[in-house]
């Protein structure tokens, strides 16, 4: 495999070292200030809301939310990374957080209630700094663990679809070749990445469900949104319908791909990052369609067994879907 030189991680032993330990010190060890040291002074971080561009947005974001969830803790599941150039790689980090809303947050006063989400974070690191990142987290989860109504939370952040606040600029014509963090790596892999790239625009794209088989194993695994997780071929479609149905229309478009062979993590696992516009005119699923444009930002890895995907976990933020319905009803509070 080919390998970012010890420049884009130093002085860790690796890309996977460097995210985990930059991640401790800065999220359990409270070193907030050190955001400073870790990305640069323009990043830019696409989010479920919106894009944000400087470092001290990303500071303030996340004072706010230790202060919400003190003992929050995120672990590392996985770090899928692949070089981009002898100083620069790119990481898929899943992380698995566990905590208690004991201060005041976003969703209101304290529930001192506990959770459990997934977050999947996608990074572009250079010479050891954070260049551009893409991080969905599964709020639907935390908002109903703390007893929450998500349509009442999702109206406080209501925001338009279409506008490009979230992404912007066409698809990548060939994420294997160039995604959105830039050239690909050297070739490796090729099998995995195409497998998980022509599933999701035979299967997802296409509607062709009943060719699922063709691409997952017999006793695949999803991990979905809401901390759901389905099983077997039935269960994987049962969940892709819940993406699609309420937006007929869709069309997932693959923004970037990262693939890692990892004993300890099971083999190949293929990161990748996708974006999903279409216009909520379907399955009622968030309340009466309004027949206005709807944008998703979505992460998933997939986990290979045997030529075949075993696994995958699929990152999603379905309160900002709300939002953004709430938003073309006219919900958002004056």
């Amino acid at each position: 495999m080919a390998e970012p030189g010890e420049i884009a991680y130093a002085p860790y032993g690796g890309p996977e070292e460097f995210i985990t330990e930059w991640t401790d010190r800065i999220w359990v060890r409270r070193g907030i200030g050190l955001i400073r040291d870790n990305y640069a002074p323009d990043a830019v971080v696409h989010g479920a809301y919106g894009t944000s561009r400087g470092v001290e947005p990303v500071v303030a974001g996340t004072l706010q939310k230790i202060s919400a969830f003190p003992d929050r803790v995120g672990q590392a599941d996985d770090v899928v990374w692949e070089a981009r150039g002898a100083d620069a790689f790119v990481s898929s980090h899943r992380v698995f957080s566990a905590g208690t809303h004991t201060g005041t947050s976003a969703y209101g006063p304290p529930t001192h209630r506990p959770f459990t989400s997934r977050t999947i974070a996608t990074c572009l690191y250079r010479r050891g700094v954070m260049e551009e990142e893409w991080v969905v987290r599964d709020e639907l989860a935390v908002v109903r663990q703390l007893g929450l109504d998500p349509e009442a939370v999702a109206r406080g952040v209501a925001f338009p679809a279409g506008d490009g606040r979230i992404l912007s600029g066409p698809a990548p014509p060939d994420p294997l070749v160039r995604g959105d963090s830039g050239a690909r790596r050297p070739d490796h892999h090729r099998g995995e990445c195409e497998h998980a790239l022509e599933m999701v625009e035979e299967v997802w794209n296409g509607r062709r469900l009943d060719l699922a088989t063709d691409y997952i194993a017999r006793d695949v695994t999803c991990h979905t949104t809401g901390h759901r997780d389905v099983i077997r071929p039935d269960g994987y479609q049962r969940a892709l319908l819940d993406l699609l149905a309420p937006f007929p229309d869709a069309r997932v478009e693959i923004r970037d791909v990262a693939a890692n062979d990892s004993a300890p993590h099971g083999g190949v696992r293929v990161g990748v990052v996708w974006f999903l516009r279409g216009t909520y005119q379907g399955v009622p699923r968030y309340g009466r369609p309004t027949g206005s444009p709807v944008e998703v930002l979505g992460s998933s890895q997939f986990l290979f067994r045997a030529g075949r995907i075993v696994r995958e976990w699929r990152i999603y933020d379905e309160i900002s879907i709300l939002a953004q319905i709430a938003h073309a009803r006219g919900d958002e509070p004056a």
